[in-house]
């Protein structure tokens, strides 16, 4: 991993989360993101690498050596995104116990709300290098 380079985990077959992982790629135009499913082999040495348990199925934003879980994770991903998503920022000045509690109630709802695949996302050729 580069200095400037940022991993993220996300759940490999939850539709939001591939969904997700577009936008943020199309948005992310300096190229400091890379990704890895957390049900894939790099996913998991990450999560073990990181105390993250493996039970945990949402978002995880590595960056100068620290894992941020859920809303932490989120905004500090949309901070370095272009356009006007780094204002969304602001949001950090909640307490995370509130962040966090909106968070995790989309996360428990996002296969109901947007399903889940049969399998991890496969990257195209054009997108692999971005994938761990």
């Amino acid at each position: 991993m580069q200095a400037e380079e940022s991993v993220i985990l996300f759940d490999g077959v939850c539709n939001l989360c591939n969904r997700s992982v577009m936008f943020i790629i199309k948005h992310d135009p300096k190229g400091r993101f890379r990704f890895a499913a957390l049900q894939s082999p790099a996913g998991l040495q990450l999560t073990r690498q990181y105390g993250i348990p493996q039970t945990y199925g949402s978002v995880v934003l590595i960056e100068n050596g620290k894992a941020h879980l859920s809303s932490t994770a989120a905004l500090r991903i949309a901070r370095r995104l272009n356009r006007l998503w780094p204002l969304v920022y602001v949001l950090m000045l909640v307490p995370a116990v509130i962040r966090d509690r909106l968070y995790n109630w989309v996360a428990h709802n996002r296969y109901r709300w947007f399903g889940s695949a049969d399998h991890c996302m496969r990257p195209t050729d054009r997108l692999r290098a971005k994938f761990l």
